[in-house]
């Protein structure tokens, strides 16, 4: 789908590719955990927790931001600025710490800054536009994507150290950062900083399609974070090859960026719902069986990991959109950080999950596991899904007004 050179469309441009940059620090350590488990003497848990606590770290910022409207408050655009330098700073130290605890108190860090990264880009991005906002919130979904998967390209060019690999990934959030701040703009369809109200959190939750898509979007979590935690070393045990594993997780992970637009334009021609549950029945019916496959060719294999890469995260753009098309205007940061702090707590269960399992039954069964939050969240999208007739605007539903 070609863009037309807009405002709109200019700013989609510059905001995803500032996205892919500030989110490359989200999976740097789980690219390199083959050399940090050799050079720390690591255990399998301990592996586990270096990804597990930047999950919760994001949750606390989150929930921080949440419940002092942070997300309303500050600008979006100075919010990922601030995000992108702490998560890239806190990053880098991890260079330096030479020990496993230390490391973990650092990605902790790195996952709250980047709590104010995330959320505020879907915010920022939201108010550009009214019509077509599935499709601009799956580029940005799908910039995330390929950002996360970056750190897996780096490692799998090969000849870097993870002390490379982690430096580089942070210079590149903090340019990210930069990007969105001093290039981005807000949109027509932005409202002004909001007061501190913690009752809106209440005011939120009381919204049957937010209710419903958060719903929708715990299942998708419950299988996204797990899959992209540890897809690559399935395919460094497929491929038997560290170097191989990484630059196929790569590929992998980066082709939900394709599906997260594809999704975005099936919601906006049809219905959020409708493109969501396409995307999870999809990837729920990959889970149940590529882990069974893992001595399979390794050419199925692959081709089967773009499937479940293609659709495992199409789906995650349409909660977002639904949660900012039903939100009171002035809160629609608060929600997405409500919703997304939700979210990457029930995430933390299957990235511990997934490698316990996976040593005492095999890949199979580990990523079966994952399987029941697509059907939750299918289930979900059915009871959310419109009786029939065109959408309602995303501004008539929200109440948003052009500012003056």
């Amino acid at each position: 789908m070609k863009l037309q050179s807009t405002p709109q469309n200019r700013q989609l441009r510059l905001l995803a590719v500032a996205l892919v940059l500030s989110m490359s620090t989200w999976f740097s350590t789980a690219a390199v955990l083959g050399q940090l488990r050799t050079a720390w003497a690591l255990t399998s848990a301990q592996a586990s927790w270096l990804t597990i606590v930047v999950q919760l770290g994001f949750v606390v910022g989150a929930i921080i931001s949440a419940a002092t409207n942070l997300a309303d408050r500050i600008r979006p655009r100075r919010l990922i600025l601030l995000g992108a330098v702490g998560a890239a700073v806190t990053n880098a130290l991890v260079v330096v710490s030479g020990a496993f605890g230390t490391a973990v108190i650092l990605r902790f860090v790195t996952g709250a800054f980047l709590a104010g990264v995330y959320p505020p880009a879907l915010k920022a991005m939201s108010s550009w536009y009214r019509t077509g906002r599935g499709f601009a919130l799956g580029v940005m979904i799908g910039a995330l994507t390929v950002g996360s998967a970056l750190p897996h390209l780096i490692n799998g060019l090969g000849g870097f150290g993870w002390r490379t690999t982690l430096l580089v990934a942070s210079a590149l959030t903090a340019v990210g950062g930069i990007m969105a701040d001093r290039f981005g703009a807000d949109g027509p369809y932005a409202v002004g900083s909001a007061v501190f109200d913690p009752s809106q959190v209440g005011v939120i939750m009381g919204i049957r399609e937010i209710r419903l898509a958060s719903a929708g979007y715990f299942g998708h979590m419950w299988e996204l974070y797990a899959m992209w935690a540890w897809i690559a070393a399935f395919y460094q045990d497929v491929f038997s090859s560290v170097r191989a594993g990484s630059f196929v997780a790569f590929v992998v992970i980066s082709s939900g960026a394709l599906g997260a637009t594809y999704a975005g334009v099936v919601s906006d021609r049809r219905s959020r719902p409708e493109a969501a549950a396409l995307a999870m029945r999809w990837s729920g019916a990959v889970a149940l069986v590529i882990g069974f496959l893992v001595n399979a060719p390794p050419l199925l294999v692959v081709v089967l990991g773009l499937v479940w890469g293609f659709w495992v995260v199409a789906d995650s753009a349409q909660f977002s959109a639904i949660v900012t098309e039903h939100s009171p205007a002035a809160y629609v940061g608060t929600a997405l950080t409500m919703q997304l702090a939700t979210g990457f707590v029930l995430s933390v269960s299957t990235v511990f999950l997934v490698p316990v399992i996976r040593d005492a039954l095999g890949w199979g069964w580990a990523f079966a596991l994952l399987a029941p939050g697509p059907i939750l969240g299918v289930w979900a999208m059915r009871a959310l899904r419109p009786a029939g007739g065109p959408q309602v605007e995303p501004a008539t539903r929200s109440g948003e007004l052009p500012l003056d």
